[in-house]
């Protein structure tokens, strides 16, 4: 990963946060930069074309922080349907950043799946208050400021919607491999013999 944070968060700290988070993703060819924001309180981007996430953190944020989320269940009517904010206590400004990146990590995540990048709002927002909850005891509360139970927003199999992700091309192996000091063998080759025999290799 091409990595560059220019704002006062310690970079080793991110770099950790970030390493533990997606240790198990591809992200070799990723453009990741960390800035500070123009006005708004965070921002982030990804460019698929490029591979380059942006994570925008604004200067006066104060922390706790309240961040808005779409991971709530939707709810639904004969007319129409709704999710409600529920929110995650951001306990500093690292974690802000990493919130960000992971949202939008995992829009790229969908994209080198070769899913639908469209309306994965709320798949985003999961994964990474997923990371906030397990690795910093995040809370997350209702638009009440209740607590709320995990079930009612953790309810997708989100590793497993990117798993192509993964995939690798598979190696071709075109010449026998010899441990150091072997010596080289020409192949057998089975006797002919009659009849309508197979052989299974």
């Amino acid at each position: 990963m091409d990595f560059r944070n220019t704002t006062h968060v310690d970079n080793d700290e991110l770099l950790s946060a970030i390493h533990d988070a997606i240790e198990m993703w591809p992200s070799e060819k990723l453009i990741v930069r960390v800035r500070y924001s123009r006005g708004a309180e965070f921002s982030g981007a990804c460019y698929y074309a490029s591979n380059r996430i942006f994570v925008n953190l604004g200067r006066q944020n104060r922390y706790p922080y309240r961040l808005l989320t779409h991971i709530a269940r939707p709810s639904a009517n004969r007319t129409h349907w709704w999710r409600e904010l529920y929110s995650v206590e951001i306990a500093s400004p690292m974690q802000l950043v990493l919130f960000v990146f992971l949202h939008e990590f995992y829009h790229w995540l969908v994209k080198q799946a070769r899913r639908n990048v469209r309306q994965k709002e709320g798949r985003c927002d999961r994964f990474a208050t997923r990371v906030l909850v397990d690795s910093y005891g995040a809370q997350v509360r209702d638009s009440h400021g209740r607590p709320v139970p995990r079930e009612s927003w953790d309810f997708q199999d989100l590793n497993g919607f990117v798993a192509a992700a993964l995939r690798k091309r598979p190696v071709r192996i075109t010449q026998p491999l010899l441990l150091p000091g072997a010596a080289a063998t020409k192949p057998v080759r089975p006797k002919a013999t009659s009849g309508n025999n197979e052989c299974a290799a």
